[in-house]
């Protein structure tokens, strides 16, 4: 077997030591085998990371592509944009797509590869899976499309513009009098959260200002409310609030709101996505928009590309994002980035 060259059955066969036929029917889960020959077999494709690929089969004979999505979540206004997008272009392009979801996954690796023998190519979103996972699955031979995630050499990417937007909008608290912000997330949590604390970072360098460690938390609601309490018990509260996403940044401002404590005069409070509620909160919610269903739908457009052979070159694309101003920091309008 060439070096990088993906595993093949009659690799599995010549390491197993049995015929194709043998191997086929363990792996096709078709007529008698012992278990023996199961054990054999399972141990050689384990060892050669080989992966069924349903791509080869399909295109033989003609069937309609299968998209596998492997998403983190789905809980949260962000994941049905994305979803939508994707959606709309594959069943406008006659294809069907399987969804795999691994929060609470006891064996996210397992499911991935049981899905990769029954789909065309696989897009993942964020960490959804871990990095060794993910180049599994492409030394295998699998189309990949990666979403919301650091480019890998050999694999498209899709993701949105974050650290220059965040720096942006951070200048912009601070040009208006601002000093003592936080930033509300975990920038360990997701590449896109990394980039935007990195953003706000950098605005804070810039001016000379002290770079405070974030609030680590996760981006729910939960969360949002929590860290509004935690501020609201402190006697050194901060000026401004960063959140990492409008689920954060909903909840900071209304549990701010029913404390009696005026947004924005007293504290500003600013999110991420610009989902539905951030236009119809009071005061309204300055946040960065997405364009969540263009990233679904290109990366639909973008794995049909390499499952088809129309590119085999990764390209990476960066879709821009909007700065949304509204009454949580005291302006209002919007300016594209």
């Amino acid at each position: 077997m060439a070096p990088g060259r993906p595993a093949t059955i009659y690799d599995v066969a010549a390491r197993a030591n049995l015929s194709i036929a043998t191997v086929s029917r363990v792996l096709q889960g078709t007529g008698p085998v012992s278990e023996k020959a199961r054990a054999q077999v399972g141990q050689a494709a384990a060892e050669l990371n080989y992966m069924p690929l349903r791509a080869a089969r399909s295109l033989a004979v003609q069937r309609h592509e299968a998209h596998g999505l492997v998403l983190p979540d789905l809980s949260g206004p962000f994941y049905g944009d994305l979803l939508m997008g994707y959606e709309r272009w594959a069943g406008a392009h006659g294809q069907s797509v399987v969804l795999t979801v691994t929060q609470g996954n006891a064996d996210p690796r397992r499911s991935v590869r049981d899905l990769a023998g029954r789909v065309d190519g696989i897009v993942v979103h964020g960490n959804a899976l871990e990095r060794s996972t993910i180049q599994e699955l492409h030394k295998a031979g699998v189309p990949l499309v990666l979403v919301a995630h650091p480019p890998l050499t050999g694999c498209d990417s899709v993701r949105t513009e974050s650290a220059s937007s965040a720096e942006r909008l951070t200048s912009r608290l601070l040009d208006h009098g601002r000093q003592q912000l936080v930033f509300v997330g975990d920038p360990a949590s997701s590449y896109d959260v990394s980039e935007r604390y990195a953003g706000f970072a950098a605005a804070l360098r810039s001016r000379g200002k002290a770079v405070g460690e974030p609030l680590r938390v996760p981006l729910t609601e939960e969360s949002g409310k929590q860290v509004a309490e935690k501020v609201l018990a402190t006697d050194n509260r901060p000026d401004g609030l960063v959140c990492a996403n409008d689920e954060l940044a909903l909840a900071v401002l209304t549990t701010l709101r029913a404390a009696g404590i005026a947004v924005p005069d007293d504290v500003v409070v600013t999110g991420w996505d610009d989902v539905m509620a951030a236009r119809y909160v009071s005061p309204g919610l300055t946040t960065v928009r997405q364009p969540m269903a263009e990233l679904g739908r290109l990366a639909a457009q973008r794995l049909h590309e390499r499952v088809t052979g129309e590119r085999s070159r990764a390209r990476n694309d960066v879709l821009a994002t909007e700065l949304v101003l509204r009454d949580s920091c005291g302006t209002s309008g919007a300016i594209q980035q």
